[in-house]
């Protein structure tokens, strides 16, 4: 897997993706950016919940379960001194869909935690990485 990040000018920089995709990044103005885009640490809590969010999906379909959305919200705290490291993740699912089992959704977001999303497991290598459960239940 590769990258490849450019600097496009003040604090904006240009990350493309071996497989084609293109996304800019920024930093806040009052570190010489435009708000323009994410900030990099927030791409590593996006990428976190979007590897997450793809398991339990996979997991749900795979089990035959009825699933019409997941979302995931991830909050993070960080370090105050530098490196400003994440200290604290916590991803909150709400998972949605038909008569879905409580305990089948619990193991999909467990599986994802400890054995498949190497986002977060990578980042819990650092961070102590927690995850909360809501289902919605549709007629």
């Amino acid at each position: 897997m590769k990258a490849r990040v450019k600097w496009v000018e003040n604090r904006s920089f240009l990350a493309m993706s071996e497989s084609g995709h293109s996304v800019l990044m920024d930093g806040p103005p009052d570190a010489g950016g435009r708000n323009l885009g994410p900030r990099p640490m927030e791409m590593l809590l996006m990428g976190a919940g979007g590897c997450s969010a793809f398991d339990v999906v996979m997991i749900l379909e795979k089990g035959r379960q009825a699933v019409v959305d997941c979302e995931v919200e991830v909050t993070a705290e960080r370090a105050v001194t530098d490196p400003k490291v994440f200290t604290k993740i916590h991803l909150q699912f709400k998972v949605t869909g038909k008569s879905l089992k409580p305990e089948v959704v619990e193991r999909a977001v467990a599986l994802s935690a400890e054995k498949y999303c190497s986002a977060t497991i990578m980042l819990g290598k650092m961070a102590e990485v927690t995850h909360s459960v809501e289902i919605v239940d549709v007629a």
